[in-house]
């Protein structure tokens, strides 16, 4: 094989890597259109300033941002980790407590993809443990499995599903002593009185995630929060990287968390509430939507008959969905994230247009085979 081959540089990647299906984000998946309510980004976008310059090195957990999250949440400062997103906090904690070769986590399907790929990157074994219902955990299914992290969505991705604080606390019980309960709220501020983050005290094997991403408005910033005991945040800052906060997004993280941004924040949570129980109304009257999940998030999951024609549909008027038919447990699903008041009326008009279609063509073809 030639030197100035390719694929001879390819095939010097681990094995792992050279059959890792990666995660497809719905920016790298999708691309174009003018509408975007297909990544759960917040569309009422906050505006910062930034201060200084940027020739020093960044603190690696810097106070100003440590500290307000910390107030934000009711914990202490000692119990808070600061990441590159909550995706980062997923690969810490499966890096610092999982042996590669060796050790499970425990997922529940339909849910965020990340749990799997992390795991399977640190050759980390994934039981998948299907939701009931879409909304419930299975218990007796979780209780089978012997991981050492069990990871629950609530509010679940994609579903937007609230997990039973119950149910919670049932597999906080179970494991206790023999595994970690990863609770991700990434999505908390829409339903902030299902948060467990009161339970941190009563279960040290609880950890908990969230993010700046969602209801902050901060996507672009990628800046995540893992709220735990003070061991499990002094394991993670050993695995952690030596700079892992810019100090922009430092910067802009701690305006966000200062009374006037959590004040913004939480308008905005309010205003998007409201545009979602109003798709969810609409959708409701649509004859081509077969099913309309409840949400307690900024994103609503309906089933449709085609969901690939949906979204390509979509896509020919510059709106961007998600589709997330290839979800476990889930079939012909669509997602929608809540977008501006402008951006929700210009989606209704396109799926009223092409459910409408939809339904002409099905009474055509009926009509054609007698």
């Amino acid at each position: 094989m030639s030197e100035n081959n390719p694929a001879g540089v390819t095939s010097l990647a681990r094995q792992i890597v050279q059959e890792l299906v990666p995660y497809a984000s719905a920016r790298s998946s999708m691309s174009g259109g003018a509408v975007w309510l297909n990544a759960n980004e917040n569309a009422l976008a906050p505006s910062y300033q930034l201060d200084g310059t940027f020739n020093r090195y960044p603190s690696c957990q810097p106070k100003a941002v440590i500290n307000g999250y910390a107030t934000y949440a009711g914990v202490n400062p000692e119990q808070v980790l600061v990441s590159r997103g909550a995706d980062e906090g997923i690969e810490l904690l499966i890096r610092s407590f999982c042996e590669p070769k060796q050790d499970s986590i425990t997922i529940c399907p339909p849910t965020y993809g990340m749990y799997a790929i992390s795991a399977e990157s640190n050759q980390t074994m994934v039981d998948k443990v299907l939701l009931v219902n879409n909304e419930q955990l299975d218990l007796a299914g979780i209780f089978a499995t012997s991981p050492k992290l069990v990871f629950i969505c609530s509010p679940n991705n994609p579903t937007g599903d609230l997990i039973p604080r119950e149910q919670i606390i049932a597999v906080l019980e179970h494991f206790a002593g023999k595994a970690l309960v990863v609770v991700d709220e990434a999505y908390i501020e829409f339903a902030p009185e299902a948060s467990v983050v009161n339970l941190l005290s009563q279960y040290p094997h609880l950890v908990i995630l969230r993010t700046l991403s969602k209801a902050f408005g901060l996507a672009g910033l990628r800046c995540g929060f893992t709220l735990a005991s003070v061991d499990v945040i002094n394991a993670l800052k050993k695995m952690i990287a030596p700079y892992p906060i810019a100090e922009p997004v430092a910067q802009i993280a701690a305006q966000a968390l200062s009374n006037a941004g959590i004040a913004q924040m939480q308008q905005s949570v309010a205003t998007i509430n409201q545009l979602r129980d109003a798709f969810i109304s609409f959708a409701k009257t649509q004859s081509g939507i077969q099913k309309v999940w409840p949400s307690n998030a900024n994103y609503v999951l309906l089933q449709v008959e085609n969901a690939a024609d949906c979204v390509s549909a979509l896509i020919k008027s510059d709106i961007l969905i998600r589709n997330q038919s290839s979800q476990l447990g889930l079939s012909e699903v669509v997602r929608v994230s809540v977008g501006t008041a402008d951006e929700m009326q210009r989606l209704q008009q396109a799926m009223q247009q092409y459910f409408s279609n939809s339904s002409d063509n099905e009474s055509q073809i009926k009509r054609v085979n007698g």
